[in-house]
């Protein structure tokens, strides 16, 4: 069986899993989760029981949940091609403590701006949640400054699948207007030339759902309800 990515949308962060397939280059097929609807159904809980996106289904029946866990997997794929670095090496953890500063800060940064966005609060609460969603951003943004300081990517002069998860979140400043990106050389450079890769406006393409040009191994779209019936034929 190929692997499924299941990706949400719209605008999930499963956005970065479809461009690291892409770059990997391998085969893959994509299934489509409407949230909230379809992500919290019965059928995807069946896939991924604590209902979020993204889950990598692989060609065995088993199932990978969690941005960071889907990254180090596809990235050990992709060692050979410089998009993830042996476990053990210098390399490996830089890696991982990057993946690990766009989850936990970037991400985190984002998470009282959705709230505000998508739940019904008094004026006060709103304007408390997108002040401390701000400051969050602003700290992270200063710190990827100084981290992509002389470098063109995330890890140096090669793009790795750090920068295809980044490429997933740092878009969402386009829903809070919060913060300017271009106050950040470095962070819009980076943004700007992601933007410009083939992978990137593949993965824009499926999230519109368009049909996108794949450089990749992209190998169609399935349902829900295929998807757990060819999980059932390989398990």
């Amino acid at each position: 069986m190929i692997p499924t990515l299941f990706y949400g949308v719209p605008s999930g962060c499963s956005f970065g899993s479809i461009v690291a397939l892409e770059w990997l280059g391998e085969p893959y097929r994509l299934s489509r989760v409407e949230m909230p609807a379809d992500v919290t159904s019965e059928t995807y809980r069946r896939i991924n029981p604590v209902a979020e996106t993204p889950a990598l289904m692989l060609g065995n029946g088993r199932v990978i949940s969690e941005s960071m866990a889907i990254m180090n997997h596809l990235g050990w794929l992709g060692i050979g091609q410089g998009l993830g670095f042996p476990q053990g090496s210098d390399q490996f953890d830089r890696f991982n403590q990057v993946l690990a500063y766009l989850n936990t800060s970037l991400f985190n940064g984002f998470s009282p701006l959705w709230y505000a966005l998508e739940h019904e609060s008094d004026g006060s609460s709103k304007d408390a949640l997108r002040t401390y969603g701000a400051t969050l951003l602003a700290k992270a943004h200063g710190d990827l400054e100084e981290m992509l300081r002389g470098k063109k990517w995330l890890l140096g002069e090669r793009r790795t699948l750090a920068d295809a998860y980044f490429a997933g979140i740092a878009r969402w400043t386009k829903y809070h207007d919060v913060l300017d990106r271009r106050d950040y050389p470095a962070v819009q450079n980076l943004f700007e030339s992601l933007e410009d890769d083939p992978g990137v406006r593949f993965a824009h393409a499926i999230e519109r759902g368009e049909k996108g040009i794949s450089n990749g191994g992209f190998r169609g779209e399935v349902s829900l309800k295929d998807a757990l019936h060819l999980r059932q034929q390989a398990s």
